[in-house]
C-alpha cells in the first residue's frame, strides 16, 4: 500500500515537472517567433505555429520566399478610382441621370384647378406633368379623397365650391368626382338605397347644382367621366353616373370629358393593362382594381389637355417656344381662346389598341373613318349579356367604392 501510494506521489511530480517544461518550451518558442518574425523581410509570409509544435518546439521549415504584397487599403485604392472615374467624368455621369431642372412658375401663371375625389387627386398630378415645362400654367389641387355629391355630411362640394373658386381664381376647372358615391344617400330626413328612383332625384338634383354654381362663375370648365372598374356591379353605377353627370356639365355649358373607352378592352369589359398616352401596352389600374397607376393618370391629363390648351391659349405653350413669347412668324394672332365656348371645344378620344381596322385606318377611336363606316365606339354601347347592361347574379353590397369611403349613414 505504501509503495503504491510513494508510486503515485512519483508520477504526480513527474507530470508537474513535464508541464513546467513544456509551458517554458512554449515561452522560448514564442518570444522566438516574435523575435524571428520581426528580423525577416516583409516579403516573408510568416505562418503561425500550431498547439503541438508549440508544446514540443518542433523546427519548423523556412517560411517561402513571396513577391512583396501591397497593404489592403493600397490595392482596393485603385479599384475605387476606378469605380469613380475622374472629377470630370463623375460629373458628366451626374448630368445625365440627375432630372431636368424643375421650371419656375410665373407669378401671374394661369391657374388650372382641379376638384373631386381620390380619381381627381391622381389627375391633378398627371396635369402638373403635362405642364412642367410650362412656366405660365399652374395646376392647383384641390380634391378631397373621400368625398362626393352623396355624403354631403363628411364634405359638401355644392357648399364649398363657392369659396374655392373665389380663393383661388382658376382660368379653368377641372372635375372628377362620384367613384365613392355608391351609397345610401339622406335627403329631408329620409334615406335611399342607391339606384332606386328616389335615390337617382336626389342625386341629379346635386350634381346639377354643381354644374350651374361652375355655370354661373363664367369660369370654362371639364368635367371628366369615371373609368370603370374591377367590380361588375361597379362599372355598372359608374355607367349610371356618367349618364347623370354629362347631362348636368353640357347643360351648363361645360364639356364632358368622356374617358370610358380608354380603359376597357376590345369586347368592353375592364382591363389592368392598356395603351398609354403613346400608345404603348402599359399597366393603367393597380391590383385592387380601382385606384390608376401614373401611366393611368398621365393618360387622363393626355385627353384634358387639347381642351385645356384651347382656354389658356398662348399661356399653355412650353418655355422658349415661339407661341410663348407671342410671335407667330406668317400667321395672324389668334384670337383668345378664353372666347371660345366651351361647348364647342374638341377633345383628344381615347385611344385603343384593339381597335376595328387598325392595320387600315389611322383615325383614334371615336373619331371619323372613311367610307361611312360606323365609329368603333358603338362597340363599348351596353349590350345583353354583358356587366354593364345587366347585372348577373347577386348584385353586390354598395357601400362606396373602398377607398377610404365613408361609411353610409345609418
Amino acid at each position: 500500500m505504501v509503495t503504491f501510494r510513494r508510486s503515485t506521489r512519483l508520477s504526480m511530480r513527474k507530470a508537474v515537472a513535464a508541464l513546467a517544461i513544456a509551458c517554458g518550451c512554449f515561452v522560448l518558442s514564442v518570444g522566438t517567433d516574435t523575435a524571428s518574425a520581426q528580423q525577416r523581410p516583409e516579403y516573408y509570409v510568416v505562418r503561425k505555429p500550431n498547439l503541438f509544435e508549440r508544446l514540443f518546439g518542433i523546427r519548423r521549415q523556412p517560411p517561402s520566399v513571396m513577391a512583396p504584397q501591397e497593404p489592403q487599403q493600397q490595392r482596393r485604392a485603385p479599384r475605387r478610382q476606378q469605380r469613380q472615374g475622374s472629377p470630370a467624368a463623375r460629373s458628366g455621369q451626374g448630368a445625365a441621370v440627375s432630372a431636368k431642372p424643375a421650371v419656375e412658375k410665373q407669378p401671374d401663371a394661369k391657374v388650372v384647378l382641379v376638384v373631386g375625389d381620390f380619381l381627381a387627386g391622381g389627375v391633378a398630378g398627371g396635369l402638373a406633368s403635362a405642364y412642367e415645362e410650362v412656366p405660365s400654367v399652374r395646376i392647383e389641387d384641390r380634391s378631397k379623397g373621400s368625398s362626393g355629391f352623396v355624403r354631403d355630411d363628411y364634405y359638401n362640394w355644392n357648399a364649398e365650391i363657392s369659396p374655392i373658386l373665389e380663393t383661388v381664381k382658376p382660368a379653368a376647372v377641372v372635375v372628377m368626382l362620384g367613384s365613392n358615391d355608391r351609397q345610401q344617400i339622406s335627403a329631408d330626413g329620409q334615406t335611399f338605397r342607391p339606384q332606386t328612383e328616389e335615390w337617382t332625384a336626389e342625386y341629379t338634383k346635386r350634381v346639377n347644382a354643381f354644374a350651374e354654381t361652375l355655370a354661373k362663375s363664367s369660369i370654362p370648365f371639364l368635367w371628366v367621366g369615371l373609368p370603370p372598374f374591377k367590380s361588375p356591379a361597379m362599372t355598372s353605377d359608374m355607367l349610371a353616373f356618367n349618364d347623370i353627370q354629362k347631362k348636368a356639365a353640357e347643360s351648363a355649358g361645360g364639356t364632358f370629358i368622356d374617358i370610358w373607352d380608354g380603359f376597357v378592352d376590345e369586347n368592353g369589359a375592364f382591363t389592368y393593362t392598356g395603351p398609354d398616352m403613346n400608345g404603348q401596352p402599359v399597366r393603367l389600374r393597380s391590383s385592387d382594381g380601382i385606384n390608376l397607376t401614373r401611366e393611368a393618370r398621365r393618360k387622363i391629363a393626355f385627353y384634358l389637355e387639347k381642351p385645356l390648351n384651347q382656354i389658356l391659349g398662348a399661356a399653355a405653350a412650353p418655355a422658349g417656344s415661339p407661341a410663348a413669347s407671342g410671335e407667330q412668324p406668317g400667321q395672324e394672332q389668334a384670337p383668345a381662346a378664353a372666347m371660345v365656348p366651351v361647348r364647342d371645344l374638341t377633345r383628344t378620344a381615347p385611344i385603343s389598341l384593339a381597335g376595328p381596322e387598325l392595320s387600315t385606318s389611322s383615325a383614334l377611336l371615336g373619331g371619323e373613318r372613311p367610307n361611312g363606316a360606323a365609329p368603333a365606339a358603338n362597340l363599348f354601347k351596353p349590350q345583353p349579356g354583358r356587366a354593364d347592361f345587366q347585372l348577373v347574379g347577386k348584385p353586390e353590397k354598395k357601400n362606396g367604392a373602398g377607398d377610404g369611403t365613408p361609411p353610409a349613414p345609418q
